[in-house]
């Protein structure tokens, strides 16, 4: 059996953006078990559960939280995973630096969801979730230089130490963002 494809999101200390994106992918993607998501940071609050602000939004929403430990990003973590979503450009910026090979299978979440915008109903191909992924990337990657996305809607603010209002405005830029990608996707 061939390992599962790997959707890779990282943030700074992977206890508030990227576990929400991890988790919310694997809400959307439970029943097929050719993708799987993971998530580290840069500079991660090893071995930390999901930040309480952000857990309480994710299970209000019925997204599973349990059992969740913070990672730190390494290079083998980059090489391994086929798709990464970085949260804002200069995370997106550190893992290339980290693992130059990686520079055309990463977007910030934002970004990706936003070259799908520009991409035609159908065009992936039919299979899994994984191969369906693996066909996304080069067709991303494709619209970067033909598509013009502001700066500032690339990134996802970060909530740690903020207030509840705080980390709804960061759950209110990833959640759209994840379901523009997933929806796209499944087809």
């Amino acid at each position: 059996m061939n390992a599962p494809f790997t959707v890779l999101a990282v943030c700074t200390g992977n206890i508030c953006r990227s576990p929400a994106v991890e988790r919310l992918f694997a809400a959307h993607f439970r029943h097929d078990p050719s993708v799987h998501f993971a998530s580290a940071g840069t500079g991660a609050l090893v071995s930390n559960g999901i930040e309480p602000g952000m857990q309480r939004i994710l299970q209000a929403r019925g997204v599973p939280t349990e059992g969740f430990a913070a990672r730190q990003l390494t290079e083998e973590t980059i090489r391994s995973a086929q798709l990464i979503l970085a949260l804002t450009v200069a995370h997106r910026g550190e893992i290339v630096e980290m693992y130059p090979g990686a520079v055309r299978r990463v977007f910030t979440v934002r970004e990706l969801a936003r070259l799908i915008d520009a991409l035609p109903h159908g065009a992936l191909p039919a299979g899994s979730a994984a191969d369906r992924f693996a066909a996304l990337i080069p067709l991303a990657a494709r619209q970067r230089g033909m598509r013009v996305i502001a700066e500032e809607e690339f990134d996802v603010v970060d909530p740690y130490r903020g207030d509840d209002a705080l980390f709804e405005e960061s759950y209110r830029q990833i959640q759209p963002a994840v379901d523009r990608i997933a929806r796209y996707v499944r087809g």
